[in-house]
């Protein structure tokens, strides 16, 4: 009986500690969250875009790819941002693609607000020698929110954990990627 008693004592002595403090892992997790958290913001130099413009792809015979883009530069001529919107003929599916200089801190992704709205958050995909690429579907209510906004604001965070930010024209989106494309690339298999 002494020995249950003991036992019981040293159960809710330690249960109470669990209770008390968060575990480790839950420590490690809030850390590594404030560790990275942006430290500032800052607006991204100079960029020109250029204009939205829509390329088609009929590769011998199978359906037709379409891709709406815009892209910016730097005043060295480096692209700074390039955004596509890339749909398959009869898909009700689109997909979108940042490209984007690399040296940025890949986990929190790229943050796309159209005019103050939502955020959405973009995951980066990969990274090459010269740009990093971030792309998933793109839902319906940001599809629909580009072809009715006037500005796309991308925001991603730098090395130096700075949020940087920079801003892309929306106002002749939607006439685009609804319109006739500016060229057609079709190629023909022979057999």
């Amino acid at each position: 009986m002494r020995h249950q008693r003991w036992l019981l004592i040293c159960f809710c002595f330690c249960f109470g500690l669990v209770l008390a403090e968060p575990a480790p892992a839950q420590q490690a997790a809030k850390s590594t969250t404030d560790e990275f958290a942006a430290r500032g913001q800052r607006e991204a130099r100079a960029i020109k875009y250029g204009d939205w413009q829509k390329l088609c792809f009929k590769p011998g015979g199978a359906r037709m790819v379409c891709r709406t883009s815009i892209s910016g530069s730097f005043e060295t001529g480096q692209t700074a941002v390039r955004l596509y919107v890339t749909e398959g003929e009869g898909s009700d599916a689109a997909r979108l693609q940042l490209f984007l200089p690399v040296g940025l801190y890949m986990r929190p992704g790229v943050k796309l607000t159209v005019d103050k709205r939502t955020a959405h958050t973009i995951p980066f995909s990969w990274c090459l020698t010269n740009t990093c690429i971030a792309g998933e579907v793109v839902s319906p209510a940001l599809l629909h929110d580009l072809e009715n906004g006037k500005s796309l604001t991308v925001e991603v965070v730098d090395t130096n954990m700075l949020a940087v930010t920079t801003s892309l024209p929306l106002d002749k989106f939607a006439a685009v990627r609804k319109g006739a494309p500016a060229k057609v690339f079709e190629q023909t298999l022979e057999e």
